[in-house]
């Protein structure tokens, strides 16, 4: 028997398969990188050699509002170790700034106080101004005219109006925008709703460069690199992390050029060929990615990507928060029928977007593909409702999945962490299947 711990909520999950029936284990290559330097030696570095930019402490000189966009809780984001570097840079530079952490929630719920303090230590949640953005429409809202796509641009004020705009954040693998991380803390992180669900409509949705590892020709990036460079976003710190979500890279200084650069050592590193098979086993990293199974849905493309059609996902999630996004858990609850979502939703325009419609688009897309077991701690009726089908266990999902093909001796491929790994297709090595 060949056995796999699964990162699962903030421990692991077990399962163990005998050897014949697995026919690969898919997994990014970063466990085998070992930088030479310690986390905050790998900030530094990046601080002091910035990618085409001054040092954030010369942009920091004469500069009164200085805004630092930050990551919120459902983004494994090492703040800790970014955030203290920045503001001893800033500060370097200019001991009078006036600084501002934003936190870019996208259309997510704002942090809770607890969460602010796990993500940035109580020394920095309980001295520093920290700011959530709320997507909601209001009068901390500027338009900045029309994003490539057609869209309007509208964003959070404070990012638009500060004489520094900033952001930290991490790089991985994203399932519709190609890659997390840069331009992604102004869209979606600071941006109004209305330019969220423009940006994250069906049409950009289904192209097939709005995939994993894909940036060029990408409509979802185009809209967001265009943000980010309209609100003036002028320096960057992004972080690579390992399964133990330890820094291992780190790029700063423009926007896009350091982001080029952080993408480069995840296409060395992470890329791996799809091995289709009739059961495929994916997870969503573990906490704090896999606190609902809105978030879930990032996972199972993964599992999308080398699943053989008409086969079986098992995907593992704690999802200790329910479903994580009404709109998308009603979709799926009302509609029995994923062909009629999927058509309703190919017809929506831009304008016409609802919350939640892309995460419901992709999902529906998986299952269209493939049946979903799913391993949680969710309600069991609500995995139901979301056309899965609940498990307790990994032996549980094994079986359940066996009886759905008929035959106890189906492949498996293993992809231990779903959101880190970009499955491609063998022949070219850069477009998911």
């Amino acid at each position: 028997m060949k056995r796999f711990d699964l990162p699962y909520g903030r421990g692991t999950i077990s399962l163990s398969l005998p050897e014949r029936r697995v026919k690969a284990v898919l997994e990014s290559h970063l466990h085998t990188y070992h930088p030479d330097l310690g986390e905050e030696e790998l900030v530094n570095a990046a601080l002091e050699s910035p990618e085409g930019s001054p040092r954030l402490s010369q942009l920091a000189k004469g500069k009164h509002n200085v805004v630092m966009i930050a990551s919120d809780h459902t983004r494994p984001v090492p703040s800790r170790h970014i955030i203290p570097a920045m503001l001893r840079e800033i500060r370097e530079g200019n001991p009078e700034a006036d600084i501002t952490i934003l936190i870019a929630t996208g259309c997510h719920r704002a942090p809770t106080r607890e969460e602010l303090i796990q993500k940035f230590g109580e020394e920095i949640a309980g001295r520093e101004k920290i700011v959530i953005h709320s997507c909601e429409d209001s009068e901390d809202f500027v338009s900045l005219g029309t994003l490539p796509s057609g869209g309007e641009l509208i964003l959070n004020r404070m990012a638009v109006e500060a004489d520094l705009l900033c952001a930290e954040g991490f790089i991985e693998p994203h399932f519709f925008a190609g890659f997390s991380g840069g331009r992604k803390s102004v869209l979606p992180g600071v941006a109004a709703r209305k330019t969220v669900l423009a940006n994250h409509c069906s049409a950009f949705i289904d192209s097939p460069y709005a995939r994993t590892g894909i940036i060029e020709g990408n409509p979802i990036h185009r809209d967001m690199i265009y943000a980010a460079k309209k609100a003036g976003l002028a320096f960057i710190v992004n972080v690579v992390i390992n399964q133990k979500k330890e820094i291992i890279h780190a790029v700063a200084g423009d926007c896009d050029l350091a982001h080029k650069k952080g993408v480069s050592f995840l296409n060395d590193w992470c890329r791996t060929p799809a091995v289709p098979a009739d059961i495929v086993v994916s997870t969503n990293g573990g906490y704090p990615l896999d606190q609902n199974i809105y978030q879930a849905v990032k996972g199972m493309t993964a599992a999308e990507a080398t699943v053989n059609e008409g086969g079986v996902i098992i995907m593992a999630a704690k999802s200790e928060d329910g479903h994580g996004g009404q709109v998308f858990y009603e979709t799926f609850r009302d509609e029995p029928d994923v062909d009629r979502m999927m058509e309703r939703f190919l017809a929506t325009p831009a304008e016409g977007t609802i919350p939640d419609q892309w995460q419901s688009q992709i999902f529906a897309r998986v299952l269209k593909r493939a049946r979903v077991i799913y391993v949680s701690s969710a309600p069991p009726e609500m995995v139901r409702a979301l056309h899965m089908i609940p498990a307790d266990s990994m032996e549980e999902a094994l079986r359940t999945a066996d009886r759905l093909l008929g035959r106890p001796d189906g492949s498996v491929t293993v992809i231990p962490d779903g959101v880190s790994v970009m499955v491609t297709a063998p022949e070219n090595g850069n477009a998911e299947i």
